[in-house]
């Protein structure tokens, strides 16, 4: 939600309407060990406000997807093998990494 807030695009109001009635993921001390795990295996950029915490925080709680357009550290085929090792390591979930675009159905267009 802060990226979404803090960012300056057009359709910012409507991402922020959208995402409005989702529930919140408790930021629990393991998600934050799972996230520096993450830093410490090169997993993920070392900042832990970022792309680790998303990846954790869907880890831990065991998210059937992690929507992002992030292709380079989340949504990326290259990357998923390392997610998929670290994770089975920690015994985690390992939720589906995927762009919104990729959750679109035929439907979407006549919206």
């Amino acid at each position: 939600m802060d990226e979404l807030e803090r960012g300056d695009y057009p359709s910012r109001p409507k991402c922020l309407e959208l995402i409005a009635a989702l529930p919140l993921l408790a930021i629990e001390s393991a998600v934050v060990e799972i996230a520096e795990t993450y830093i410490a295996r090169h997993v993920m950029p070392a900042d832990l406000a970022g792309d680790a915490l998303h990846l954790a925080l869907a880890s831990f709680h065991r998210c059937d997807y992690l929507v992002t357009w992030n292709c380079q550290h989340l949504a990326n085929a290259t990357k998923f093998g390392h997610i998929r090792r670290v994770n089975t390591l920690l015994g985690l979930y390992v939720p589906t990494l995927v762009t919104p675009l990729e959750l679109r159905t035929e439907n979407d267009d006549e919206a």
